[in-house]
């Protein structure tokens, strides 16, 4: 079985890319995860996960998420390899997102990263999280408008 969940923060904005041959979308970031334990100087120490999201799921990322967005991933690793400018094999390995869940709402991370009280913007087990049954799109208004030259 190969499944990771993480939960974290994006380290920066995401871009929305398309593959040549079947122009699908793709975008990949890093996501900022803290560990669950202190190191010897009692800081938590922080990893770096390279994520990649799919299709509308990466559109969706690309549109509507930010540097320090608050996300829960679930996928699958995948590791890979490549031979360098030089010669030497380099190793990679990432997360295939299957889900990406938005913990918290745009009002809720522009006040996170403005108050100097709160928690690090890379501590995911803030206060500030908002129940994923909740309506993600809720501040959005009745209604959204697409441009018909976004869906092509």
């Amino acid at each position: 079985m190969n499944r990771a969940m993480l939960i974290g923060r994006l380290t920066a904005k995401p871009e929305l890319r398309y593959t040549g041959g079947s122009n699908l979308p793709v975008t990949r970031f890093s996501l900022a995860v803290n560990r669950t334990f202190a190191g010897k100087d009692g800081q938590r120490e922080t990893d770096f996960i390279n994520i990649v999201v799919w299709r509308k799921q990466a559109e969706n990322v690309c549109n509507f998420l930010d540097k320090g967005s608050l996300v829960a991933i679930e996928g699958r690793i995948q590791t890979g390899s490549y031979d360098d400018k030089d010669g030497n094999k380099r190793y990679t390995v990432e997360v295939v997102a299957d889900s990406v869940q938005f913990l918290e709402s745009k009002n809720q991370r522009n006040n996170h990263d403005t108050v100097s009280s709160e928690p690090s913007p890379y501590d995911y087990q803030n206060t500030n999280a908002v129940n994923v049954d909740e309506d993600p799109f809720a501040e959005f208004g009745d209604s959204v408008s697409i441009d018909d030259n976004f869906l092509d």
